[in-house]
C-alpha cells in the first residue's frame, strides 16, 4: 500500500536521509508536501524529483524564485510560517518534522492538531512545548514517532514492555570531540573543532549542542515528555562508540539496549515503517571489528548543560522554552566567532536566572517567552563581544 508522506526541512541532514530512503523503495511512497527553509534551488530539484503536491518555502522573500523554479510542473510553490501551517494540515499518512529550531513548533502543532502522526526529527519543539504538543496528539489520536537515535532506541526497547514497568531510562551520549578535553583547554576551541563530531554526520547547531553536552540535556527533557516515568529515572550514560543508542531497564531488572551504526537513516526508517520493518542500505552492526564498548559517568564539572537542562524541566512552566531559546542564539554566536566556546552555556545560565516568566499555556505563550530569551541571550551576548 503506498504512504504519503509530508517532509518539513527537506534540505537539512534528516530530510536528506529520509529522502534516500523513500529512493530505495520509491514505490511504498508518495511525497506529498516538501518544505525547506531558504534553498530554492535544492528544494525545486527535490520538487521536480518527487512530485509533492506542495513545496514550500520558509522564507516569504524566497516565493518568487521558488515560484518561477517550479513553472510549468504543476506543482504548488507557497511561502511563509502561514503555508507551512497550511501544508502540515494537508491529508498524509505521516509527518516528518525536521525543521530545526522553534521554527518547526507550529506546522508540527498544526500536524499534530489534524491527528497525522508525527516522526519528529526536531526537538526543540517538544522542549520549548513538550505538555502542549503532547496534549494536542492526545486530544486528536495522533502518534509522536522519536526520530532522534536515543529516543527511537528507547521506542523500539519498549515494544518489550510497558511504561509502568520500566524502572530507568538510559540515555546514552558519545561525549563529543571534547570528552577528554581539560575545561580551561575549550576556552580556545573553534567552530570547526566543535562541529567535527567523532562518530555522527550532523548539522552545525546540532553538532555544536553535541560538543557542549546541551543536545544530551535537551534529550533529557524530550525524553521526560515522551516516556512519563518521572525525572529521577531518566539517566545520561557516556558512550564514546555511539554503538549503544540507549537503554531501557525494568522492574525485573533485564535491561534491553537498541544497537547499530551511527547512521540516521536506522532510526529515520523505524519512523518510516512503524509498526514495521525495512530494509536500508545502512552498514551492518559488526561488534568483532569495534571489539570494545566503553561507559563513563557524565562529568558535569566540565560539561554542566546536561545538569542545567535537569534544572529546567524539574522546574517546568516556561524554564525549557528559555533554555531552547538561548541555546540557539548563544551557538549562532559561537559558530560566527563572536563567542567562545564555554560562553555558550554561560549565556544560556544568564538569560535563566535573569527572568523567571509565568507559565505558558498558548503556543503564543511559548513564542512570546521564546523572542524574550532570544532577545535576552542577544544582549548578553553583545556585552561578551564589546566586553
Amino acid at each position: 500500500m503506498v504512504r504519503r508522506l509530508s517532509l518539513f526541512g527537506a534540505t537539512g541532514s534528516v530530510g536528506r536521509s529520509t529522502l534516500d530512503l523513500v529512493r530505495c523503495d520509491g514505490e511504498a511512497w508518495r511525497v506529498t508536501v516538501l518544505t525547506a527553509n531558504s534553498d530554492v534551488a535544492e528544494l525545486a530539484k527535490l520538487a521536480r524529483e518527487f512530485r509533492p503536491g506542495i513545496a514550500v518555502i520558509a522564507d516569504p522573500a524566497r516565493y518568487g524564485a521558488l515560484r518561477d523554479a517550479l513553472a510549468g510542473t504543476g506543482i504548488e510553490a507557497a511561502a511563509g510560517a502561514e503555508a507551512l501551517v497550511e501544508a502540515a494540515q494537508r491529508p498524509t499518512d505521516l509527518v516528518m518534522a525536521a525543521i530545526v529550531g522553534t521554527a518547526g513548533l507550529a506546522p508540527t502543532m498544526a500536524a499534530l492538531a489534524a491527528g497525522h502522526d508525527v516522526a519528529l526529527a526536531n526537538k526543540e519543539a517538544l522542549v520549548s512545548a513538550g505538555e502542549l504538543m503532547t496534549a494536542a496528539a492526545r486530544a486528536s489520536g495522533a502518534t509522536i514517532l522519536p526520530v532522534d537515535s536515543e529516543h527511537n532506541a528507547i521506542f523500539q526497547c519498549l515494544a518489550g514492555g510497558r511504561i509502568d514497568e520500566v524502572r530507568r531510562i538510559v540515555l546514552t551520549a558519545s561525549g563529543g570531540p571534547f570528552r577528554t578535553m581539560a575545561a580551561e583547554a575549550m576556552a580556545a576551541v573553534t567552530p570547526a573543532q566543535a562541529v567535527a563530531h567523532p562518530n555522527w554526520s550532523m548539522g552545525a547547531k546540532i553538532s555544536v549542542d553535541s560538543a557542549t553536552m546541551m543536545n544530551k540535556g535537551l534529550e533529557l527533557i524530550e525524553a521526560h515528555h515522551l516516556f512519563p516515568v518521572g525525572l529521577d529515572r531518566i539517566e545520561i550514560l557516556v558512550h564514546p562508540q555511539s554503538v549503544i543508542h540507549s537503554m531501557v531497564e525494568f522492574v525485573d531488572c533485564s535491561t534491553l539496549a537498541q544497537l547499530g551504526s551511527p547512521d540516521m537513516r536506522i532510526p529515520i526508517a523505524s519512523a518510516l515503517a512503524w509498526p514495521q520493518r525495512m530494509a536500508t542500505p545502512c552498514a551492518p552492526l559488526d561488534l568483532a571489528s569495534i571489539g570494545r564498548l566503553d561507559f563513563e559517568a557524565p562529568d558535569e564539572a566540565r560539561f554542566p548543560a546536561t545538569a542545567l537542562c535537569r534544572a529546567a524541566i524539574a522546574e517546568g512552566g516556561a524554564r525549557p522554552a528559555q533554555l531552547n531559546a538561548a541555546n540557539e542564539v548563544a551557538v549562532a554566536a559561537f559558530l560566527s566567532g563572536r563567542i567562545a566556546f564555554p560562553a555558550i552555556v554561560d549565556t544560556v545560565r544568564r538569560v535563566i536566572d535573569a527572568e523567571a516568566p509565568a507559565v505558558p499555556a498558548s503556543l503564543q505563550d511559548i513564542f512570546s517567552v521564546d523572542a524574550a530569551s532570544r532577545a535576552a541571550a542577544q544582549i548578553f551576548v553583545d556585552q561578551l563581544v564589546h566586553a
